[in-house]
């Protein structure tokens, strides 16, 4: 189903709208949703839609996801934190993981951004030098 340009008008209306501080707001999100689907204005499964898809994209832009070879220490985790909320801003939700194949090094994922300090990536790199 194509959506039209004054669905995708009024979705982008609807998610500034449950906007508090520049955050998404999860109980505006659920309000905005179920006001639509009781006024049921013309195209409302187009607004709702591109809605979702707009709420779903601001989600993974809050994510960060950060892998390392090894458990990495409190204080790494706290400074690692802290220049991804100083480069991405307030409400970052970051979570860690170990990867051995990672080697060593860090791989840090923020929605479609991937920084990638790993050994192994440095390795793949030099392999296709050769």
């Amino acid at each position: 189903m194509k959506t039209t340009k004054q669905a995708r008008r009024d979705a982008k209306q609807l998610f500034h709208t449950c906007k508090v501080s520049g955050l998404l707001d999860e109980t505006r999100v659920r309000n905005v949703v179920g006001a639509v689907i009781a006024q049921k204005p013309r195209g409302y499964v187009g607004i709702l839609t591109h809605f979702q898809r707009l709420v779903k994209l601001d989600l993974d832009r809050r994510a960060a996801r950060v892998e390392s070879a090894v458990p990495v220490s409190e204080a790494l985790q706290q400074s690692v934190k802290a220049n991804l909320g100083l480069r991405y801003g307030p409400g970052l939700a970051v979570t860690f993981a170990v990867n051995p194949a990672l080697i060593g090094g860090l791989r840090v994922k923020v929605g479609s951004d991937v920084f990638d300090g790993s050994v192994k990536a440095r390795l793949s790199e030099l392999e296709a030098s050769f």
